[in-house]
């Protein structure tokens, strides 16, 4: 039996929020599911992603395959990173205490990344709301400009006929 790891949509028409759902490739998208392992609301901003780990690790290492989708979710929460460092450590190259280290080291680069985006959209915002200020003094006319003076032209002998 083939296993995916897809979303589930649920959520009224244009208000989607999904489930993040082990189910039977088989199945219908929004049907039957073997098991509940996230949220995914794309409303919010950013998006907001709950996800279990340690069962998401179950299931990727028991062969479940991730969707497009979901596989980008579990990259940016880390779970794939970490299955990347459990196999390093199954294969030997390291033990299980240096890959937790690596991966708390990673997440909180990762937190910190993400704590500055938001601060910077935040400060974008700011900044986009702000008008200039307001200048409540009376205008100032500017003078009209100056007319040039007019000279009168001298006739010119080849201009006369007579």
């Amino acid at each position: 039996m083939a296993v995916k790891i897809r979303l589930q949509r649920h959520g009224s028409k244009k208000r989607p929020f999904y489930f993040i759902v082990v189910a039977d490739a088989r199945a219908p998208r929004d049907g039957k599911f073997i098991q509940k392992i996230g949220t995914y609301n794309p409303l919010t901003h950013p998006a907001t992603v709950l996800v279990d780990r340690q069962q998401a690790l179950e299931w990727l290492a028991n062969g479940a395959q991730p969707t497009d989708t979901v596989r980008k979710i579990l990259s940016t929460k880390g779970v794939l990173y970490l299955k990347h460092l459990l196999r390093g450590v199954s294969l030997g190259l390291f033990d299980q205490a240096a890959a937790m280290t690596k991966f708390e080291e990673w997440h909180q680069d990762q937190e910190a990344k993400e704590r500055a985006r938001q601060e910077e959209k935040m400060r974008e915002r700011r900044q986009s709301r702000q008008r200039p200020p307001v200048n409540r003094t009376k205008p100032v006319k500017a003078a009209p400009p100056a007319e040039p003076e007019h000279t009168e032209e001298q006739p010119s002998a080849e201009s006369n006929p007579e």
